[in-house]
């Protein structure tokens, strides 16, 4: 019997026309899909007739489908012979447990490649113009989760403050409040550049330009919410967003 095998492909962040020709292929040749919530309609239209598509995604705050299941679903499936790909919005091995899962195929004995994509966190700050390296303003950029797994260390916000690197969150608007304490506490300055954009690359992206005291309630007057990638540090104040994005502010 055919042995079957699994990829893991990046989906990019969003815009169909981001992913790449290997990512392309690999979905083309598959025979089943699992697909995460985020993956844009677009990319799934290079899956040939009668590939099946099985959505697994994870969405804050929506019932999601279990990790402990994906892996198994990908075994169960690999072993009875077939090309499975396992389709993850932005890059496998950022912020998307493509660690997690290479190790319960290795584990099981299937055969595992990995296909990157562009992630939204160097998408989403170019779509607007920021640069996240900058010779004159940071030498280095920092990805950093806002989301702490259940039990899990949360960044050491301090020590991020200091280096000087941009800082780009992932997974940070739930608790976004939170994050503009801790990294004042951390010794920001409130008039610290500050950008968020939502729905990177998609049609309904959108942006705010602010700064770190400012950034929440300009979210919140312009109706941003998850899924969205904050910037903070000079190079956020290159954001070139719609003239309303930086006006649309409630009193405070």
């Amino acid at each position: 019997m055919k042995r079957g095998r699994v990829t893991l492909v990046g989906a990019g962040p969003g815009d169909p026309d981001l992913l790449t020709i290997k990512a392309a292929r690999a979905i083309a040749g598959a025979d089943v899909i699992l697909c995460d919530a985020l993956v844009d309609d677009g990319v799934l239209a290079h899956a040939r007739p009668g590939a099946r598509v099985v959505a697994v995604g994870k969405r804050g705050g929506c019932a999601s489908t279990s990790q402990a299941f994906i892996h198994q679903l990908m075994v169960r499936e690999a072993r009875a012979g077939r090309d499975v790909v396992r389709l993850k919005g932005g890059d496998p091995f950022v912020f998307g447990r493509g660690g997690e899962e290479r190790e319960a195929l290795e584990r099981a004995g299937i055969a595992v490649d990995a296909i990157p994509g562009v992630t939204s966190g160097l998408a989403a700050p170019a779509a607007i113009g920021i640069p996240v390296t900058h010779r004159a303003l940071s030498h280095g950029v920092a990805l950093v989760t806002g989301h702490a797994a259940p039990g899990g260390e949360a960044p050491d916000w301090r020590a991020l403050a200091a280096s000087g690197l941009t800082l780009v969150i992932y997974m940070g608007m739930a608790t976004a409040g939170s994050l503009r304490r801790q990294l004042l506490d951390a010794g920001l300055e409130r008039t610290t550049p500050v950008a968020v954009i939502a729905n990177a690359t998609r049609d309904a992206q959108d942006a705010v330009a602010a700064t770190l005291d400012d950034f929440v309630e300009r979210c919140a007057a312009r109706g941003i919410a998850s899924p969205a990638i904050i910037v903070v540090g000079d190079v956020a104040a290159y954001a070139r967003v719609a003239p309303d994005a930086r006006d649309q502010v409630s009193a405070r």
